[in-house]
């Protein structure tokens, strides 16, 4: 037998490398990293959810309202009879004497927006352009919002993609309780949308008398306490903060050990909220903490407050207030979200593809395994130890980034082993063919797989463009596929074409050329 040489020496590194990173997945252990099993095999919770994306336009205008109104503030303008349409939003400049200074102040803050007046009324109105870009936003903003809501609560490997024009398909493998699956319906769900809006003090008193109409009319709005909704604020519309300002959001436990959520604001949030607290504080004003239309709190400002820091408590559970930081952490939903079709899949309907995608890659690989013998030999158990290098690669590598595994993806595996077993086909072939030819055996090896290398690298690469382009442009279970194609032909590479040829180099003082039938499946070539 000859000596080792750098081939060999780097397959068997990689077979090590490959055996070792496997068993935590082979054997499910608790310890070292495992490929993560896709909704398909381990069952869990299926969801397509729809947008109101009007509400992401309202409220838009809502932060283009507040956005203008803190500029008039600068300039000392009092503006009143706010009103928001469909795609405008409406006030009146109290002094007519400020209308030019409104407008052209507006218009300089706002340039997307049309400015018309009417008397003493001002309207900022959205053009369809402008609406549109909204919806889509709205879309494009709730897919990454709920894919980094998912990511921070812990969850392996969900798949959230944009379904059409205004559809979000949702997948959350390993969901088995109703409540888990409840919990991450909610955090889905929540809009999370935090404003700190200013209590209407010179009419609160009238709130409980006082109807949503006959709110409207002094821009204003009625909303209730999230602990004891008999309990009503009257609150300005125009919101003084929005939660877009918000930079970090963390559950803790408070002096008395309850759980309250704090949050810190940017630099511009920051400002906004010194300058209101400084105004208010002398005329001992409240200011209301409110989530998703619920007040939470309305505290009374005794002093300007700075450091841009707040805090919401409510009676949460620690993983109520843990879900809202995540949600507030993650930004608020510009739009609500609904479900319009929800499915479980069972882990017992997982397990059955399991055991019937096993039984095929087992089934494949046997089968595979003794038709390389039988009609290579030698050479066909040499492509073998290649191949089972292989599938210990894929599953290694995939162990290490913590891959999901999808039945698509066990249907990559499975194309694997015959595409891996291929290249030695062309190898084998080629050898044959020139120890038919009076070759010598080193020289048939060396030029077997000289010759084979450019069509073995030719079909190799466009898969992996084609894979690639699937794992780019894929969701879901295509994504699971092309992930096992691409790991697959990489390994490959590595086995049967480097490893392979190290083993012949390896095992070449012990063929003869009388015994080439052993060796290659052929009769013995003089």
């Amino acid at each position: 037998m000859g000596k080792l040489n750098y081939r060999v020496v780097i397959f068997i590194l990689a077979l090590i490398f490959g055996v070792v990173f496997s068993i935590p997945s082979l054997v499910q252990s608790d310890s070292g990293k495992k490929i993560t099993l896709g909704l398909d095999l381990q069952g869990g919770l299926h969801m397509l959810l729809g947008i109101k994306s009007e509400e992401a336009i309202k409220s838009s205008l809502k932060s283009t309202l507040s956005t203008a109104k803190f500029a008039l503030d600068k300039k000392d303008i009092v503006i009143d009879a706010i009103e928001i349409e469909e795609d405008r939003a409406s006030f009146e400049v109290v002094d007519e004497d400020d209308l030019q200074i409104a407008v052209a102040a507006i218009k300089v803050l706002l340039k997307e927006a049309q400015v018309e007046t009417n008397k003493n009324r001002i309207s900022i109105i959205l053009p369809s352009k402008e609406l549109e870009k909204i919806r889509l936003r709205a879309i494009d903003q709730a897919v990454e919002t709920i894919r980094n809501r998912l990511n921070q609560f812990g969850l392996a490997e969900p798949t959230v993609a944009k379904q059409g024009k205004d559809k979000i398909l949702v997948e959350v493998p390993g969901i088995k309780s109703a409540q888990d699956e409840q919990r991450i319906r909610d955090l889905i769900a929540k809009q999370a949308h935090l404003v700190q809006m200013a209590v209407d003090e010179d009419r609160a008193d009238h709130v409980n008398d006082m109807s949503e109409a006959e709110a409207k009319k002094y821009g204003d709005v009625i909303l209730k306490d999230v602990k004891n909704p008999q309990i009503k604020y009257l609150l300005r519309e125009i919101p003084i903060l929005d939660g877009a300002m918000i930079t970090d959001a963390k559950a803790i436990y408070d002096q008395n050990g309850n759980p309250i959520i704090t949050f810190v604001l940017n630099g511009q949030g920051s400002k906004i909220f010194a300058k209101f607290t400084e105004k208010a504080a002398p005329n001992d004003a409240r200011l209301a903490i409110v989530l998703d239309n619920q007040v939470y709190s309305a505290p009374h400002i005794k002093e300007r407050i700075g450091g841009g820091r707040g805090q919401i408590s409510g009676g949460f559970t620690i993983n109520e207030a843990n879900d809202i930081a995540i949600a507030l952490r993650s930004g608020a939903l510009l739009a609500p979200v609904f479900v319009m079709e929800k499915r479980s899949v069972g882990p017992s309907l997982g397990k059955d593809s399991i055991i019937a995608s096993s039984i095929a890659l087992i089934g494949g690989f046997i089968l595979v395994f003794i038709f390389m013998i039988l009609y290579y030999g030698a050479a066909g158990l040499i492509a073998d130890v290649a191949l089972i290098g292989n599938l210990f690669l894929i599953i290694a590598i995939m162990s290490l980034f913590g891959a999901t595994l999808t039945l698509p993806g066990m249907a990559g595996i499975v194309l694997t082993v015959g595409m891996a077993v291929d290249a030695n086909v062309i190898i084998n072939e080629r050898i044959r063919e020139l120890l038919s030819e009076g070759k010598s055996v080193a020289k048939a090896i060396e030029d077997g797989y000289s010759n084979a290398f450019t069509a073995i690298w030719d079909a190799n690469v466009t898969t992996l463009i084609a894979s690639t382009l699937l794992f780019f442009y894929g969701t879901g279970p295509i994504k699971g596929f092309a992930v096992t194609m691409t790991i697959g032909i990489l390994a490959s590479m590595l086995t049967a074409i480097l490893g392979t040829h190290g083993l012949y180099q390896m095992l070449l003082p012990k063929i003869k050329k009388d015994k080439l039938g052993f060796w290659f499946g052929i009769k013995g070539v003089k």
